[in-house]
């Protein structure tokens, strides 16, 4: 009952807002309707290994995007929640560079409703890894944060330090599929103390912010398939596609 009034008057003078556009809303860490028109949710046909739309297509099982057919990748099944444009953009680059953390907990519900037909249970979740000097700057991995309140809502388990950065790369923007798999070449490492994690062949669902070439996913994979992880799925909060 106490624990009740707290939260009737913490609601009374904090008011829950917009992620979009800090309106007062009534549910905590919603989207007025406005914002929520404005957000791109993937629908419909997608892409079984980016998880991307596929446009005028319905009811297509497995399909691929042309992107994944051109260049097949080495994961087994990915989902996206978002298409990054519009609103998602804006979301993504509050959580990723504007302190905006509270984006994650309710981004990872729509992720967590993306990914529901390729988990499984045991699948251990692992965020991307962020380098230690970016980590210093930023103060928090964006992709550790998704991993976490999904692990939660999935009730899987969640290690946040499976992956290393082992150096330093440059911006990713800008750069070509090729240069950027060029560029993460030896990057991503298992981390030694947590390998035992996956040495029996475990499956991980391995999370990230955004997915544009897919290069940063497609070497965390083959990372984890090195150390002895089996089954590897993928899940980004928003896809790049064509017309973004």
């Amino acid at each position: 009952m106490v624990a009740t009034r707290l939260q009737t008057a913490l609601a009374l003078i904090y008011p829950a807002r917009c992620l979009g556009c800090g309106i007062v809303v009534n549910d905590d860490f919603g989207l007025c309707g406005s914002c929520w028109r404005d957000t791109p949710f993937v629908g419909g046909a997608i892409c079984d290994s980016c998880g991307g739309p596929l446009p005028g297509q319905t009811g297509v099982d497995a399909a691929q995007c042309d992107a994944c057919l051109r260049d097949p990748r080495p994961w087994h099944q990915g989902r996206s929640a978002l298409v990054y444009r519009d609103r998602a953009r804006s979301l993504i680059l509050g959580l990723k560079h504007a302190d905006k953390q509270e984006v994650a907990e309710p981004a990872s519900g729509w992720m967590a409703r993306a990914v529901r037909d390729i988990v499984t249970p045991g699948m251990l979740v692992v965020p991307v890894p962020l380098h230690w000097s970016r980590m210093l700057k930023r103060r928090y991995n964006q992709s550790a944060l998704l991993a976490r309140a999904m692990a939660k809502r999935l009730d899987l388990s969640y290690c946040p330090d499976l992956l290393l950065r082992s150096r330093r790369t440059r911006s990713l923007e800008g750069l070509d599929r090729i240069q950027r798999l060029a560029m993460l070449d030896g990057a991503i490492a298992i981390n030694a103390k947590r390998a035992h994690h996956i040495a029996a062949g475990r499956a991980v669902l391995l999370v990230d912010d955004v997915m544009t070439s897919g290069a940063t996913l497609a070497e965390s994979t083959r990372t984890l398939q090195a150390a002895g992880a089996g089954r590897v799925c993928v899940v980004a909060l928003a896809r790049v596609t064509k017309e973004t």
